[in-house]
């Protein structure tokens, strides 16, 4: 996008400046642009899931001009009730992937294992910690940092095949990587679905 005279121009058109018509080839040439006094434009909002978009303000000062929305927070209680149905949502989708266990055992099937109950009682006990975790958020950027809590993760270094496919990871190379999780949905794993690639995952 692009600014002239207070506006802002979206796609390339035929421009009249000081009387002059200008076609609307000249937007793939810098150079007459800054010449004509058209400058690139960029927009600046917040993030939509926390904020509504509040009062317009523009930044003409520079070789790009700047149009920034303030951020309005979105009602608090709101996005917490938000949250709260996210995690219900996804610890049920994780009880729903093993209730068979429960209904094989419940008509005389094989008995549920171990490892199998330890993880539905972890993942009550979880989602119960994550409910109150979330009613104490009181401010936005709690709310935020909530969302994308930021974590390390090692992991084991990918072999591959000469054709591209993954052959096996490495006996002892390793990398770490930033991670952004999303806290209402960060359980525990499935016994049966562990990362094999994965060393450690770590909060910062």
């Amino acid at each position: 996008m692009w600014y002239y005279d207070s506006k802002v121009i979206k796609t390339p058109k035929t421009m009249v400046i000081s009387g002059i018509t200008h076609p609307a080839a000249i937007f793939r040439n810098s150079d007459t642009l800054a010449t004509l006094g058209i400058k690139p434009y960029r927009e600046v909002v917040s993030d939509s899931r926390y904020y509504t978009n509040g009062s317009y303000s523009v930044d003409t000062s520079g070789a790009e001009v700047v149009g920034t929305y303030a951020g309005v927070a979105k009602d608090l209680a709101s996005l917490r009730a938000a949250m709260l149905e996210k995690t219900e949502n996804y610890a049920a989708a994780l009880h729903a992937d093993i209730d068979w266990y429960w209904i094989r055992a419940s008509k005389g099937g094989t008995a549920v294992p171990s490892n199998i109950a330890s993880y539905a009682t972890a993942l009550y006990s979880e989602h119960e910690t994550k409910k109150t975790q979330i009613a104490a958020l009181n401010t936005i950027a709690k709310i935020i940092e909530y969302e994308s809590r930021a974590y390390t993760e090692t992991r084991k270094q990918e072999v591959y095949n000469e054709d591209g496919s993954f052959k096996e990871y490495h006996a002892s190379n390793t990398y770490t990587r930033a991670l952004k999780i999303n806290m209402c949905e960060h359980f525990s794993v499935h016994p049966d679905k562990t990362d094999a690639g994965q060393v450690s995952l770590t909060a910062d």
